[in-house]
């Protein structure tokens, strides 16, 4: 067997220059203040970070992992992430602070690089929502079994309310989603794939991207392009289906800008829909601008899905609303991420605050067989502020728009 006694366990390479990151320097100093502040108030001599959102948040590293773990380990005074060597110096020049790297050399090198951070036997902060239970146990055994506090939800907590720098990219993220929703809208037509349809949305997406912010990472753009059967479910694939006139279509782009997520849904209609289906599409519509008129601080998620509901009720139509009535926004995608304690469903009590980005995006699924089968759903994207919200979206709703031929 070939020897590497010299092989290094961890190491060090700033190789080349710090790249542009999303944020000033100033910007992730106030994160790491606030990440700070929370291991103050729990009594912990270090965090360890292992999830993509948390880690992008506190040092502008998002990771790609292929079964590989990563980490960002803040003590008192520094604040590291911890990466694979496959990645070579993109960890430190995409990040505000240091980088140190791990080698495949020798197994469980990485604990061996957190240890060397962290210290053993001391009281640390963790993801308990993202440490695997394999995970815990090899931490006890590189870090001598020191206390563990979760402090997830905290940091979920500090994300919830953006800073006016996020705001500006999720508003800039926002306007590029409505580019792919006309490159889309021009592209429906008979006899259309799915997948030809969705391609032409990413593709204007990242052009207005690339030419906005040329800075930036390109990585994780997508659309969802879905028409008849295919719309019962929000994250149905793309297929090879034609589309044919009478077709019910939903559209949904998601642009992804240095890891933050914007998207744009909408309902519409190949050809003129019938009785039913037009019915079905402006109780929606109706449920929809509703939820946009009660978005303001002081309002509870559960007492906005209590409203909305009680108008589906109404309406008959209550039994098929497919999932809760919005969502927070940030550092999230269909890979990772969630702020869970921001969703507009009747089990979360959160009150709303300025500063906060929601998403009203009701939807109903009418299974196939029924008069109006299909899935209707509208999606808006709206920043919180003092004294009401501002709705960023700007592409057009509803069937007096979105009936195409």
């Amino acid at each position: 067997m070939f020897d590497t006694p010299n092989r290094p366990q961890t190491f060090t390479c700033q190789n080349g220059d710090k790249a542009p990151l999303p944020f000033a320097q100033a910007e992730y100093d106030q994160r790491i203040a606030g990440l700070r502040a929370i291991m103050a108030s729990h009594d912990l001599d270090a965090v360890l970070l292992t999830s993509m959102q948390n880690i992008a948040y506190y040092s502008g590293f998002l990771y790609c992992s292929f079964g590989r773990p990563y980490g960002l380990v803040v003590t008192h005074d520094s604040c590291t992430t911890v990466s694979a060597n496959i990645d070579g110096g993109q960890p430190w020049r995409r990040a505000h602070c240091d980088n140190v790297i791990y080698t495949d050399w020798e197994r469980n090198n990485y604990w061996r690089a957190v240890a060397g951070l962290v210290g053993t036997g001391r009281r640390i902060g963790v993801e308990g929502d993202h440490l695997t239970l394999a995970a815990r146990a090899t931490l006890d055994a590189f870090l001598n079994s020191p206390e563990v506090i979760d402090i997830a939800p905290d940091t979920m907590r500090s994300r919830m309310v953006k800073s006016p720098a996020e705001i500006a990219l999720i508003t800039e993220g926002a306007r590029v989603a409505d580019v792919g929703g006309y490159a889309i809208r021009e592209a429906i037509k008979a006899g259309a794939r799915e997948i030809d349809i969705a391609m032409a949305g990413r593709d204007a997406m990242e052009l207005e991207i690339a030419r906005s912010f040329p800075d930036s990472e390109m990585r994780d753009s997508w659309v969802w392009f879905q028409s008849g059967l295919n719309t019962d479910g929000a994250h149905n694939p793309v297929t090879m289906r034609q589309l044919q006139y009478g077709d019910i279509l939903s559209l949904n782009t998601f642009p992804m800008i240095s890891a933050y997520y914007t998207a744009l849904e909408r309902t519409l209609f190949l050809g003129e829909p019938d009785a039913e289906s037009l019915r079905i599409w402006k109780a929606n519509v109706a449920a929809h601008e509703l939820g946009l008129s009660l978005i303001s601080p002081g309002i509870s998620c559960a007492q906005i899905c209590d409203e909305i509901n009680r108008l589906f009720a109404q309406e008959n139509l209550l039994q098929y609303r497919s999932f809760g009535y919005g969502h927070s926004f940030g550092i999230l995608s269909h890979y990772y991420g969630r702020e869970a304690g921001l969703e507009l469903r009747e089990d979360i009590d959160t009150v709303l605050e300025p500063g906060m980005v929601v998403s009203i995006e009701p939807m109903l699924w009418i299974p196939e067989g029924t008069a109006g089968a299909g899935g209707y759903r509208e999606h808006d994207i709206l920043v919180v502020t003092e004294d009401g919200a501002t709705n960023i979206t700007g592409f057009p709703y509803g069937p007096e728009h979105n009936v195409i031929g």
